[in-house]
């Protein structure tokens, strides 16, 4: 993997992307930070029917969403596109954009099977930012009973090598030397031996 210099010239021209927001102004400013990165091929939707019905009719690269919409929300709508949409839209990377960025919140945003969250107020760098993460990610996608999108154990896994960590716990994208001694094989085998336990 590449580190992504600040002088990396990133190409989006031919990425087809879907921008979701139920405010107007709000979807303006989404829809002019995406152009801003190259984007073409940029489709607009004010409300979770309309972006079902693009969904229905193109093939996107990449859809980013608001959470917060009346009637039906962004989670509601991430989960209908992994579940329910046409096979070339399922697997598309999401990026939902929202204003409550509580724990709870942001749990539920990650178990609809969105790739990140990214708070608001957005700033064109970490939008951008979260595109090349997407772009660069190697997840599993996962589709189970109760679960459908990437593969959500990657906390640990830090940061795509030359950006910065989300997280104070981020552990680094590159592997450094070994801090301690390997252990010895005789060291090994003492932890698996297998103890006798009195209940």
């Amino acid at each position: 993997m590449d580190v992504l210099q600040p002088s990396t010239r990133i190409n989006l021209e031919r990425a087809t992307v879907l921008v979701l927001d139920d405010n107007g102004p709000s979807l303006d400013i989404l829809s002019q930070v995406v152009s801003g990165f190259g984007v073409k091929q940029l489709f607009r939707a004010e409300s979770v029917k309309e972006a079902q019905t693009l969904v229905g009719t193109k093939t996107f690269d990449l859809i980013i969403s608001d959470v917060q919409m009346p009637d039906v929300d962004g989670i509601e709508f991430i989960n209908w596109l992994r579940r329910e949409a046409q096979e070339t839209n399922r697997y598309v990377p999401v990026i939902l954009v929202t204003g409550h960025t509580r724990t709870t919140d942001i749990l539920r945003t990650r178990d609809a099977g969105a790739n990140f969250t990214v708070a608001k107020p957005i700033t064109p760098k970490v939008l951008l930012e979260r595109i090349f993460w997407v772009a660069r990610e190697e997840r599993a996608f996962i589709e189970c009973e109760t679960f459908v999108g990437p593969d959500r154990r990657f906390k640990y896994e830090g940061p795509p090598i030359g950006m910065d960590g989300r997280r104070r716990d981020d552990l680094p994208a590159e592997v450094g030397d070994a801090q301690e001694a390997n252990m010895s094989q005789d060291e090994i085998n003492s932890l698996m031996k297998v103890a006798k336990v009195q209940i």
